[in-house]
């Protein structure tokens, strides 16, 4: 109880640094179907304040079913929060199928994001090895890949990004979109990223819960019952999948609250969730 009373306390203590947009491929992203913000992936840095910096980064990946991004409640609100108590948020506008764009470029993507903030992290405060990334609904599915689908960087790359490791050390998961091809699955969030008859392989491949191995990070997760848009059975096969493989995990479900919630402040009980996550991270 003490360490959480603390934790609090830290959210009161440091103030939102002034957040800054880049694009995540400077050169043009590979593949680009066209110009504009849809075709044109960027991180928004809200760096945490120099007092308190804890040296801790997150990737924050807002959800809208691959079609759009809630960059709001999902985006800028959670980074935000994040500074709160000396975490940098990085927010990742990822292509989707508004774009024309499918799998597997959304994973590419975070993939980039994850790098980028490896390999700047001298120079943004980051610790390399204290890089996480976070997803809601179909961002949370996203999360999910990235968790399950990574590499330690091309040694031969041209510049330092391509040579960082895209593995995070460690995942957030807010009512997220996990499993595919099952009576559960979010439909329009598969259609999105994969369209109405993709392969069963490739369906497979990108069921999250299917792909936990020994070597996916550490997750926390949050859910709740009454969520009808993307049912709980998601979050839970994903934290079982982490238990059998013996994957630190935490998971809470909470009874009340629709889907798309945010930081919840308005809903009895639910808004727990961002102090216990709040805590999971400073505790790690």
């Amino acid at each position: 109880m003490k360490k959480c009373v603390v934790a609090l306390t830290l959210v009161a203590s440091f103030g939102s640094a002034e957040p800054s947009r880049e694009l995540l491929y400077p050169g043009g992203a590979p593949g680009a179907k066209g110009e504009g913000p849809e075709h044109e992936p960027a991180l928004t840095w809200y760096p945490a304040p120099a007092e308190g910096n804890t040296g801790i980064a997150v990737v924050i990946c807002p959800g809208g079913g691959y079609g759009a991004l809630a960059m709001g409640h999902e985006g800028h609100d959670i980074a935000k929060w994040l500074n709160g108590f000396g975490v940098t948020g990085v927010i990742l506008e990822y292509r989707m199928s508004r774009g024309g764009y499918r799998h597997p470029v959304p994973l590419q993507d975070a993939q980039r994001a994850i790098r980028t903030v490896r390999a700047s992290a001298a120079a943004r405060g980051v610790n390399p090895s204290k890089i996480g990334i976070m997803g809601f609904s179909a961002g949370g599915h996203l999360t999910s890949t990235a968790l399950t689908h990574f590499d330690n960087g091309d040694a031969g790359a041209a510049d330092a990004i391509g040579k960082a490791g895209c593995r995070p050390d460690f995942g957030i998961l807010c009512y997220p979109v996990i499993a595919l091809g099952e009576p559960f699955t979010h439909r329009g969030s598969q259609e999105n990223l994969l369209g109405k008859d993709a392969d069963e392989a490739l369906v497979r491949s990108l069921s999250s819960e299917k792909q936990v191995t020994a070597e996916t990070p550490p997750t926390f997760i949050f859910q709740t019952d009454e969520d009808a848009g993307v049912p709980a059975e998601n979050a839970v096969a994903f934290y079982l999948a982490l238990r059998k493989a013996k994957v630190p995990a935490e998971i809470h479900v909470f009874q009340k609250g629709h889907h798309g919630i945010g930081l919840g402040q308005s809903i009895e009980g639910t808004r727990a969730w961002p102090p216990l996550l709040q805590h999971w991270i400073l505790q790690r």
